[in-house]
Protein backbone atom coordinates (compact mmCIF):
# COMPACT_ATOMS: atom_id res chain seq x y z
CA UNK A 1 0.00 0.00 0.00
CA UNK A 2 0.90 3.32 -0.54
CA UNK A 3 1.35 6.23 1.77
CA UNK A 4 -1.16 9.40 1.86
CA UNK A 5 -2.59 11.74 4.85
CA UNK A 6 -5.17 8.73 6.31
CA UNK A 7 -4.33 5.74 8.01
CA UNK A 8 -4.28 2.62 5.90
CA UNK A 9 -5.62 4.76 3.42
CA UNK A 10 -3.12 5.05 0.39
CA UNK A 11 -3.87 2.54 -2.95
CA UNK A 12 -3.05 -0.62 -3.09
CA UNK A 13 -0.13 -2.39 -4.92
CA UNK A 14 -1.36 -6.04 -3.75
CA UNK A 15 -3.88 -8.18 -2.28
CA UNK A 16 -4.54 -11.62 -1.77
CA UNK A 17 -7.70 -13.58 -0.47
CA UNK A 18 -6.74 -16.12 1.76
CA UNK A 19 -8.84 -18.73 3.46
CA UNK A 20 -8.93 -18.98 6.92
CA UNK A 21 -9.14 -22.75 8.13
CA UNK A 22 -11.60 -24.42 10.30
CA UNK A 23 -9.58 -24.88 13.42
CA UNK A 24 -7.36 -22.02 12.65
CA UNK A 25 -6.28 -19.57 15.23
CA UNK A 26 -5.04 -15.91 15.48
CA UNK A 27 -1.44 -17.20 16.11
CA UNK A 28 -1.12 -19.60 12.98
CA UNK A 29 -2.73 -17.01 10.41
CA UNK A 30 -0.68 -14.43 11.57
CA UNK A 31 2.13 -16.56 10.58
CA UNK A 32 0.77 -17.44 7.46
CA UNK A 33 -0.01 -13.59 6.80
CA UNK A 34 3.99 -13.03 7.29
CA UNK A 35 4.53 -14.93 5.33
CA UNK A 36 2.33 -13.87 2.52
CA UNK A 37 3.33 -10.44 3.30
CA UNK A 38 7.10 -11.04 3.02
CA UNK A 39 6.39 -12.88 -0.76
CA UNK A 40 4.30 -10.13 -1.93
CA UNK A 41 6.28 -7.37 -0.78
CA UNK A 42 9.29 -8.71 -2.99
CA UNK A 43 6.59 -9.16 -6.06
CA UNK A 44 5.94 -5.94 -5.33
CA UNK A 45 9.18 -4.05 -4.97
CA UNK A 46 9.91 -6.00 -8.13
CA UNK A 47 6.84 -4.59 -10.01
CA UNK A 48 7.40 -1.02 -8.82
CA UNK A 49 11.25 -0.94 -10.46
CA UNK A 50 10.04 -2.29 -13.35
CA UNK A 51 7.51 0.23 -13.42
CA UNK A 52 4.78 -2.15 -13.90
CA UNK A 53 2.61 -1.32 -10.47
CA UNK A 54 -0.48 -0.79 -10.96
CA UNK A 55 -2.09 1.64 -7.41
CA UNK A 56 -5.94 0.61 -7.06
CA UNK A 57 -7.70 3.04 -4.83
CA UNK A 58 -9.33 1.52 -1.28
CA UNK A 59 -12.94 2.55 -1.85
CA UNK A 60 -13.80 4.69 1.40
CA UNK A 61 -17.40 2.94 2.30
CA UNK A 62 -17.31 0.30 4.40
CA UNK A 63 -13.77 1.37 6.15
CA UNK A 64 -13.61 1.04 9.53
CA UNK A 65 -11.22 1.59 12.69
CA UNK A 66 -9.91 -1.04 14.36
CA UNK A 67 -9.24 -0.27 18.07
CA UNK A 68 -6.98 -2.01 20.24
CA UNK A 69 -8.82 -4.99 21.48
CA UNK A 70 -9.79 -4.27 25.09
CA UNK A 71 -9.87 -7.07 28.12
CA UNK A 72 -13.34 -6.76 28.75
CA UNK A 73 -13.94 -8.50 25.09
CA UNK A 74 -12.07 -11.60 25.67
CA UNK A 75 -14.25 -12.57 28.32
CA UNK A 76 -17.24 -14.70 27.21
CA UNK A 77 -20.61 -13.94 26.21
CA UNK A 78 -22.72 -16.83 27.31
CA UNK A 79 -25.69 -15.45 25.75
CA UNK A 80 -23.80 -16.01 22.12
CA UNK A 81 -24.10 -18.72 19.50
CA UNK A 82 -21.67 -21.66 20.40
CA UNK A 83 -20.35 -21.32 17.11
CA UNK A 84 -19.35 -17.54 17.50
CA UNK A 85 -17.69 -18.76 21.01
CA UNK A 86 -15.59 -21.36 19.28
CA UNK A 87 -14.62 -18.74 16.93
CA UNK A 88 -14.01 -15.94 19.47
CA UNK A 89 -11.60 -18.13 21.41
CA UNK A 90 -9.60 -18.90 18.28
CA UNK A 91 -9.80 -15.32 17.31
CA UNK A 92 -7.91 -14.41 20.73
CA UNK A 93 -5.82 -17.18 20.88
CA UNK A 94 -2.83 -16.87 21.60
CA UNK A 95 -3.26 -13.96 22.87
CA UNK A 96 -5.14 -12.12 24.92
CA UNK A 97 -7.14 -15.13 25.25
CA UNK A 98 -10.67 -15.46 25.59
CA UNK A 99 -11.97 -16.38 28.85
CA UNK A 100 -14.63 -16.86 31.47
CA UNK A 101 -15.41 -16.70 35.09
CA UNK A 102 -16.43 -20.31 36.65
CA UNK A 103 -17.76 -19.85 40.04
CA UNK A 104 -15.69 -16.52 40.66
CA UNK A 105 -12.22 -17.77 39.02
CA UNK A 106 -11.56 -16.45 36.08
CA UNK A 107 -9.88 -18.98 33.55
CA UNK A 108 -8.37 -18.70 30.01
CA UNK A 109 -9.80 -20.89 27.67
CA UNK A 110 -7.54 -22.23 24.77
CA UNK A 111 -9.77 -24.93 22.73
CA UNK A 112 -13.40 -24.87 22.32
CA UNK A 113 -16.14 -26.94 20.11
CA UNK A 114 -19.53 -26.12 18.86
CA UNK A 115 -21.35 -28.96 19.96
CA UNK A 116 -25.31 -29.83 20.48
CA UNK A 117 -26.62 -28.93 23.95
CA UNK A 118 -29.32 -26.33 25.52
CA UNK A 119 -29.53 -25.35 28.57
CA UNK A 120 -29.31 -21.60 30.73
CA UNK A 121 -26.28 -19.69 28.77
CA UNK A 122 -23.34 -20.40 31.13
CA UNK A 123 -24.72 -23.30 32.83
CA UNK A 124 -22.32 -26.58 32.91
CA UNK A 125 -24.52 -29.09 31.18
CA UNK A 126 -21.47 -31.79 31.80
CA UNK A 127 -18.14 -32.04 33.79
CA UNK A 128 -16.89 -35.55 33.59
CA UNK A 129 -14.79 -36.72 31.49
CA UNK A 130 -15.90 -33.56 29.34
CA UNK A 131 -16.70 -30.05 29.81
CA UNK A 132 -19.87 -28.81 27.97
CA UNK A 133 -21.49 -25.47 29.05
CA UNK A 134 -24.73 -24.17 28.01
CA UNK A 135 -24.85 -21.22 25.21
CA UNK A 136 -27.72 -18.59 23.47
CA UNK A 137 -27.72 -21.25 20.64
CA UNK A 138 -26.24 -24.87 21.16
CA UNK A 139 -23.48 -26.00 23.78
CA UNK A 140 -19.90 -24.90 23.74
CA UNK A 141 -17.54 -28.07 24.83
CA UNK A 142 -14.12 -26.73 26.83
CA UNK A 143 -10.74 -28.97 25.59
CA UNK A 144 -8.46 -27.05 27.02
CA UNK A 145 -8.11 -24.02 29.67
CA UNK A 146 -6.23 -22.68 32.09
CA UNK A 147 -6.08 -21.45 35.80
CA UNK A 148 -4.74 -17.64 36.05
CA UNK A 149 -0.84 -18.56 36.74
CA UNK A 150 -1.69 -22.51 36.15
CA UNK A 151 -0.93 -24.60 33.33
CA UNK A 152 -2.72 -25.21 30.12
CA UNK A 153 -4.70 -28.63 30.52
CA UNK A 154 -6.98 -30.85 28.69
CA UNK A 155 -10.79 -30.12 30.14
CA UNK A 156 -10.58 -33.77 31.47
CA UNK A 157 -7.00 -33.45 33.75
CA UNK A 158 -8.98 -29.78 34.68
CA UNK A 159 -12.06 -31.93 36.23
CA UNK A 160 -9.57 -34.16 38.33
CA UNK A 161 -8.52 -31.19 40.13
CA UNK A 162 -11.90 -29.30 40.29
CA UNK A 163 -14.70 -31.37 39.98
CA UNK A 164 -17.54 -29.57 39.09
CA UNK A 165 -21.42 -30.65 39.38
CA UNK A 166 -23.73 -29.85 36.00
CA UNK A 167 -25.78 -26.88 36.91
CA UNK A 168 -22.47 -25.02 37.85
CA UNK A 169 -21.88 -21.81 36.35
CA UNK A 170 -20.02 -19.64 33.95
CA UNK A 171 -20.45 -16.04 34.22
Amino acid sequence: MQMDAGLDTGPVLAQRALDVGADEDAGTLHDRLANLGAEMMLASLTEIEAGKAQPVAQPVAGATYAAKIDKRETTLDWSRSAEELERAVRAFRPAPGAGGVLEGERLKIWRAASVSGHGAPGEVLRAGPELVVATGQGALQILELQRAGGTRLRASDFLRGRPLAPGARFG
